[in-house]
């Protein structure tokens, strides 16, 4: 059956903070925008601890990724701003710093090794004492060997700011459908060349648009429709994360995100306004969407070790979700060579928060003009070398899905 609602100028397939930070841009811009998304900001994003952290998360053998984080973390307070919040804190956005520590000696030549790379890179990552970390943050252990402070590294409630972004969408007269788009329209429907018009939804409907966005994250790469060529080698990452809630006698347990290498893994403690914590995050591929026993101790363990106080608190949920990398750990975002009408945005591995306003302006870029040619390295299509399209990252640079990452 066919939909006879007009059409819009713009259909955003996922309601992700990406899809979403998307759809509020291009609506912001004056376009009438469609999102349609079954399940709003329950996948990646109801994971996703927040870290806007273009310095901690840097890694080694991904500078091509900094530039891009730099930017988007720059575009946040315009961002939140945009959504005509009386407060920031609405959304959950904080200017709070990071703290990163480590705790044996292995992790202090780790973190020291790390920082020299950062500097190189121009990242400011100040030194401190154990006493100097221990006086801005009394709860730390004092076992600790090493400790940084990051001033530029802050926060986002992605839960929060996923709603704020819905609400933004709605007030300018956009709409979200709960359904699942399962397939692209075509002017021509037998020619696989043609422009993209719009998205089929799982009810048989359609939703017409002049431009379509996939920002479904994993499931971009399902949709029907697309061309044989086009190779989008997403794969799931999943994670285990847990929120936990601080007695009032011990608030604020923290008041700084504190990221740490405990013997060598990675892990990161982000506090919330409400009196909660945020413990993250493990990373594994071995296909299980449920939460993992086993991450969830190494997690406790080594949040432990870092604030003691840890133990005290409540454990009040316990949530996995994947994440969609590819090979270089970097985005597919932009146009898809020769096919009119389809811009896609996924790929963004423990990225995703960070990069929601980037990933927006860029693609408000590419439809008011060409885009901005800094970014042509992430376009979707780099590892299709079928249809004419070639890599335009290298190749070489290994799958290294590293532990260090957080939820995007």
């Amino acid at each position: 059956m066919t939909d006879l609602r007009d059409p819009v100028d713009v259909v955003v397939v996922g309601a992700g903070v990406v899809g979403l930070g998307i759809a509020h841009t291009l609506a912001q811009s004056g376009r009438s925008v469609t999102v349609v998304d079954a399940e709003p900001a329950s996948g990646a994003t109801y994971a996703a601890a927040g870290m806007l952290a273009p310095v901690s998360e840097f890694h080694y053998q991904e500078e091509h990724l900094l530039e891009l984080m730099r930017a988007s973390a720059a575009l946040y307070p315009g961002f939140v701003a945009s959504l005509g919040m009386a407060d920031a804190a609405d959304a959950g956005y904080l200017r709070s710093k990071t703290i990163s520590i480590g705790f044996d000696s292995g992790d202090r030549t780790a973190l020291a090794d790390l920082r020299t790379v950062q500097l190189a890179n121009g990242l400011t990552v100040e030194p401190l004492t154990i006493r100097e970390a221990r006086s801005l943050e009394p709860m730390l252990s004092p076992r600790l060997s090493v400790a940084f402070s990051i001033e530029h590294d802050h926060q986002v409630d992605p839960r929060r700011l996923a709603a704020c972004l819905r609400k933004a969408i709605e007030i300018a007269n956009g709409t979200v459908i709960l359904q699942n788009a399962v397939a692209l329209l075509r002017e021509h429907p037998r020619d696989p060349t043609s422009t993209v018009i719009g998205v089929v939804l799982d009810d048989g409907s359609e939703v017409l648009a002049g431009e379509v966005i996939l920002a479904n994250g994993l499931a971009a790469a399902t949709i029907a429709g697309l061309p044989e060529w086009l190779d989008l080698p997403l794969r799931p990452v999943f994670g285990d994360i847990l929120r936990l809630r601080v007695p009032e006698s011990l608030r604020p347990l923290i008041t700084a995100t504190v990221r740490g290498l405990v013997r060598g893994t990675p892990i990161y403690l982000v506090p919330r306004s409400d009196g909660t914590v945020v413990v993250g995050a493990t990373q594994r591929e071995d296909g299980s969407p449920a939460v993992s026993a086993g991450g969830v101790y190494q997690l406790l363990r080594d949040a432990q070790e870092l604030v003691p106080a840890v133990a005290e608190l409540e454990l009040i949920e316990m949530t996995a979700r994947a994440r969609p990398g590819t090979p270089d750990n970097a985005p597919l975002l932009g146009r898809v060579a020769d096919i009119r009408g389809l811009l896609i945005a996924t790929g963004f591995f423990r990225h995703g928060v960070l990069l929601t306003p980037i990933a927006a302006q860029i693609c408000l870029d590419i439809l008011d003009s060409e885009g901005d040619d800094r970014w042509t390295q992430f376009r979707p299509d780099r590892f299709s070398v079928a249809g004419g399209r070639i890599p335009l990252l290298n190749d070489h640079l290994p799958n290294r899905i590293q532990t260090e990452g957080a939820h995007p």
